[in-house]
Protein backbone atom coordinates (compact mmCIF):
# COMPACT_ATOMS: atom_id res chain seq x y z
CA UNK A 1 0.00 0.00 0.00
CA UNK A 2 1.42 3.64 -1.11
CA UNK A 3 0.76 6.41 1.40
CA UNK A 4 1.07 10.02 1.00
CA UNK A 5 0.37 13.27 3.46
CA UNK A 6 -0.56 16.60 1.29
CA UNK A 7 -0.39 19.88 2.96
CA UNK A 8 -1.85 23.05 1.37
CA UNK A 9 -1.42 26.10 4.03
CA UNK A 10 -2.25 29.58 2.97
CA UNK A 11 0.38 30.19 -0.27
CA UNK A 12 -2.11 29.62 -2.96
CA UNK A 13 -2.38 26.25 -4.79
CA UNK A 14 1.51 25.27 -3.14
CA UNK A 15 1.51 21.47 -1.77
CA UNK A 16 3.85 19.54 -0.04
CA UNK A 17 3.44 15.70 -0.17
CA UNK A 18 5.64 14.00 2.15
CA UNK A 19 6.12 9.90 1.99
CA UNK A 20 6.54 7.99 5.12
CA UNK A 21 9.66 7.75 4.82
CA UNK A 22 10.16 11.44 4.78
CA UNK A 23 10.58 12.17 1.07
CA UNK A 24 9.25 15.61 0.38
CA UNK A 25 7.78 16.75 -3.46
CA UNK A 26 6.32 20.31 -4.05
CA UNK A 27 3.28 20.03 -6.25
CA UNK A 28 2.19 23.37 -7.49
CA UNK A 29 -0.46 25.07 -10.30
CA UNK A 30 1.14 26.66 -13.24
CA UNK A 31 1.06 30.52 -13.60
CA UNK A 32 -2.08 30.73 -15.89
CA UNK A 33 -3.90 28.10 -13.25
CA UNK A 34 -3.33 31.04 -10.22
CA UNK A 35 -0.33 29.55 -8.53
CA UNK A 36 3.75 29.87 -8.99
CA UNK A 37 4.49 27.12 -10.56
CA UNK A 38 7.20 25.70 -7.63
CA UNK A 39 6.53 22.41 -8.55
CA UNK A 40 5.03 19.61 -10.39
CA UNK A 41 1.42 20.03 -11.11
CA UNK A 42 -1.39 17.60 -10.00
CA UNK A 43 -1.07 16.25 -14.01
CA UNK A 44 2.36 16.39 -14.19
CA UNK A 45 2.96 14.12 -10.91
CA UNK A 46 0.02 11.25 -12.24
CA UNK A 47 2.45 11.38 -15.03
CA UNK A 48 5.50 11.12 -13.88
CA UNK A 49 4.09 8.06 -11.38
CA UNK A 50 3.51 5.86 -14.63
CA UNK A 51 6.57 7.00 -15.72
CA UNK A 52 8.20 6.00 -13.06
CA UNK A 53 6.63 2.49 -12.78
CA UNK A 54 6.95 2.03 -16.34
CA UNK A 55 10.70 2.43 -16.05
CA UNK A 56 11.48 1.01 -13.13
CA UNK A 57 9.43 -1.99 -14.46
CA UNK A 58 11.55 -2.00 -17.53
CA UNK A 59 15.10 -1.94 -15.69
CA UNK A 60 14.02 -4.72 -13.27
CA UNK A 61 13.42 -7.01 -15.81
CA UNK A 62 16.18 -6.37 -18.17
CA UNK A 63 18.24 -7.44 -15.31
CA UNK A 64 16.73 -10.01 -14.04
CA UNK A 65 17.33 -11.62 -17.69
CA UNK A 66 20.90 -10.15 -17.79
CA UNK A 67 19.68 -7.81 -20.86
CA UNK A 68 22.12 -4.70 -22.08
CA UNK A 69 19.59 -1.93 -21.77
CA UNK A 70 21.63 1.04 -21.41
CA UNK A 71 18.65 3.73 -20.72
CA UNK A 72 14.73 4.05 -21.14
CA UNK A 73 13.51 7.23 -21.97
CA UNK A 74 9.71 7.69 -21.77
CA UNK A 75 7.32 10.90 -23.21
CA UNK A 76 4.07 10.14 -21.24
CA UNK A 77 1.28 12.42 -22.48
CA UNK A 78 -2.15 12.96 -20.21
CA UNK A 79 -5.22 14.22 -22.81
CA UNK A 80 -8.70 14.74 -22.28
CA UNK A 81 -11.08 13.25 -24.96
CA UNK A 82 -14.03 15.38 -24.46
CA UNK A 83 -16.13 12.54 -27.53
CA UNK A 84 -15.49 9.60 -24.97
CA UNK A 85 -15.38 11.63 -21.78
CA UNK A 86 -12.52 10.20 -20.54
CA UNK A 87 -8.23 10.91 -20.39
CA UNK A 88 -5.93 9.09 -22.54
CA UNK A 89 -2.78 8.25 -21.69
CA UNK A 90 -0.27 7.57 -24.16
CA UNK A 91 3.51 6.40 -23.54
CA UNK A 92 6.24 6.69 -25.94
CA UNK A 93 8.77 4.67 -25.19
CA UNK A 94 12.66 4.28 -26.15
CA UNK A 95 14.73 1.78 -25.27
CA UNK A 96 18.22 2.07 -25.77
CA UNK A 97 21.25 -0.94 -25.37
CA UNK A 98 22.77 -3.90 -27.20
CA UNK A 99 18.86 -5.41 -27.41
CA UNK A 100 17.51 -7.78 -30.59
CA UNK A 101 13.88 -7.45 -31.85
CA UNK A 102 13.05 -10.27 -29.62
CA UNK A 103 13.96 -9.07 -26.50
CA UNK A 104 12.70 -5.19 -27.38
CA UNK A 105 9.04 -6.92 -28.23
CA UNK A 106 9.64 -9.19 -24.58
CA UNK A 107 10.33 -5.73 -22.57
CA UNK A 108 6.89 -4.56 -24.55
CA UNK A 109 4.94 -7.70 -23.35
CA UNK A 110 5.83 -6.84 -19.70
CA UNK A 111 4.29 -3.56 -19.67
CA UNK A 112 0.82 -4.93 -20.32
CA UNK A 113 0.02 -5.37 -16.77
CA UNK A 114 1.02 -2.23 -15.72
CA UNK A 115 -1.13 -0.89 -18.42
CA UNK A 116 -3.95 -2.62 -17.11
CA UNK A 117 -3.45 -1.82 -13.42
CA UNK A 118 -2.88 1.40 -13.65
CA UNK A 119 -5.38 2.47 -16.33
CA UNK A 120 -8.56 0.60 -15.27
CA UNK A 121 -11.10 2.08 -13.08
CA UNK A 122 -10.07 2.35 -9.97
CA UNK A 123 -12.81 2.84 -7.16
CA UNK A 124 -11.62 6.69 -5.20
CA UNK A 125 -12.95 6.61 -1.82
CA UNK A 126 -13.21 9.91 0.71
CA UNK A 127 -13.14 9.15 4.33
CA UNK A 128 -14.00 12.32 6.44
CA UNK A 129 -11.35 12.59 9.17
CA UNK A 130 -11.48 14.70 12.50
CA UNK A 131 -8.47 16.80 13.39
CA UNK A 132 -7.88 14.93 15.98
CA UNK A 133 -7.32 12.35 14.44
CA UNK A 134 -5.61 12.72 11.18
CA UNK A 135 -2.23 10.92 12.50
Amino acid sequence: MASVIATIRQELYRIQIESPSGNVVISDEPLEMGGRDLGFSPTELLASSLAACTSATLRMYADRKGWDLKEVKLEIDLDWDDKANKTVINRKIQLLGNLDETQRERLFKVLMPVRCIRCSQIPLRSIRKSFNSFF
